[in-house]
């Protein structure tokens, strides 16, 4: 049995002023990797063999982002708001059931 149960890491890479690609640490995925990371600890998720929220660096999907990605499972996400990373909080990381109009 892993540490955790699910792993979710958000890129926030930055590429700087003169980026040739996306990144994205320029869409607020900081934030919104803070605000996943108070609705797990809200919903008393957050700790060994429950779900941990870390920050990443390029996960080289930069065209398709921002992302982030579930493990185990494997499942890879884009989103936009907070309401798209309470959607993937809640669907996901509670119940187990991807949130198919977000993936990647």
């Amino acid at each position: 049995m892993s540490y955790y149960q699910r792993h979710i890491f958000f890129c926030v890479n930055d590429r700087g002023p003169n980026a040739d690609r996306p990144c994205c640490g320029k869409c607020g995925t900081e934030a919104l990797r803070a605000h996943a990371k108070q609705r797990i600890k809200a919903l008393d998720l957050a700790g060994e063999g429950k779900v941990r929220v870390n920050s990443s660096g390029c996960l080289d999907r930069c065209e398709e982002g921002p992302v982030c990605v579930v493990y185990p499972d494997g499942i890879w996400y884009t989103f936009v708001d907070e309401f798209d990373i309470d959607e993937i909080v809640e669907s996901h990381l509670v119940d187990g059931v991807p949130v198919e109009r977000l993936r990647i």
